[in-house]
């Protein structure tokens, strides 16, 4: 087993990135094909004098992009972009899994490029997992594709339900499409389109969910467009951000909330897990012929480990191959509703 990692994404890296992957690599023994600037990461390398005893190759990469670059354009005039040279170690069985927390499109773009899409696939999507009052649910597509038709609404509505079914261990995923209202006629041509297609689909469509819904618990995958999802992500990050500097706020206030806060500590923590984005550590891009997992562009440590944990989990279960079978000819098995 081995992931390559575009050491040079994200907004901390290669510091936080390579800190992580190590860390991950020596808790699971699998090795890592670290992608960059190779006087960068021999450095990075150098402060952490127990990774000689890992099993770590490095691959260099002199360019990279930065997050305010266009991506398709970064990527042409960087050919030896640090995204580009992982991807391509992939697609050429150097390692078995891509981890990237830099450029979210110029991931999208080389992931796409070397790769290729699964057969009935046209877009690919990131699905992230959101915590709900209930079980974790899908959310998809978080950013991959941000300009769709309804017919890809359908396909990530497939994606979203395999990977419920494998991920997750949902058996009957509840799928849910996104929009302004629950009635049917609600919401943009995109999703009322959509809507009308889903309800033919080989899924268990329960029908509209509006933003207050997301997490409730009454839905296991939601459907959206690129943009729409990736706001949604964006603003219940920048809430859970503000509930805990609120929280901390208010039990730091007087002595007896500070008491109060020692009692229920532990509560905090727990909420904290459920909460916290770097549990899981990146999203999977669903819908390409090859595993990669992106990362938020603030990735810590932790998130990183984590990361890497779910690409080498997914490589070992052989998610990729497992997704084709379920969504061979549009109808994934076991997936009609009742």
């Amino acid at each position: 087993m081995r992931i390559a990692i575009d050491a040079m994404g994200g907004d901390h890296g290669p510091g936080s990135i390579i800190d992580g992957a190590l860390v991950a690599a020596r808790h699971l023994q699998i090795g890592l094909l670290l992608v960059g600037a190779r006087g960068v990461v021999d450095a990075e390398l150098r402060r952490h004098p127990g990774a000689t005893a890992l099993d770590i190759e490095t691959l260099d990469a002199p360019e990279w992009v930065e997050m305010a670059e266009p991506a398709a354009a970064a990527l042409r005039r960087k050919p030896r972009a640090s995204i580009r040279v992982a991807a391509e170690a992939v697609r050429n069985r150097r390692a078995d899994a891509l981890f990237s927390a830099g450029h979210t499109g110029a991931a999208v773009i080389a992931a796409h490029a070397a790769f290729g899409r699964l057969p009935g696939v046209d877009r690919p999507a990131l699905a992230t997992i959101v915590p709900t009052r209930g079980r974790p649910a899908v959310l998809l597509d978080c950013g991959a594709t941000v300009e769709c038709r309804p017919q890809h609404l359908v396909q990530f509505a497939l994606l979203g339900s395999a990977y419920a079914r494998l991920a997750l261990g949902c058996e009957s995923p509840r799928v849910g499409l996104l929009s302004v209202g629950e009635e049917e006629s609600k919401g943009n041509p995109l999703t009322r389109e959509a809507h009308q297609l889903l309800k033919t689909a080989p899924v268990r469509f329960i029908g509209n969910v509006e933003g207050r819904d997301v997490y409730a618990g009454g839905t296991d995958v939601i459907v959206c467009d690129g943009f729409t999802g990736n706001v949604t992500l964006k603003i219940s990050e920048g809430l859970v951000e503000t509930i805990e500097r609120l929280l901390h706020e208010e039990l730091s206030s007087t002595f007896g909330t500070r008491v109060g806060y020692l009692l229920s500590r532990q509560a905090f923590r727990r909420f904290r897990r459920r909460v916290d984005y770097s549990e899981f550590g990146g999203a999977p891009l669903l819908g390409l012929n090859g595993l990669c997992i992106i990362g938020h562009g603030r990735s810590s440590p932790k998130a990183v480990r984590n990361a890497v944990h779910m690409a080498a989990r997914f490589a070992d279960q052989h998610l990729i191959d497992s997704l084709a079978r379920e969504i061979v000819l549009g109808a994934p098995s076991g997936s009609r509703p009742s």
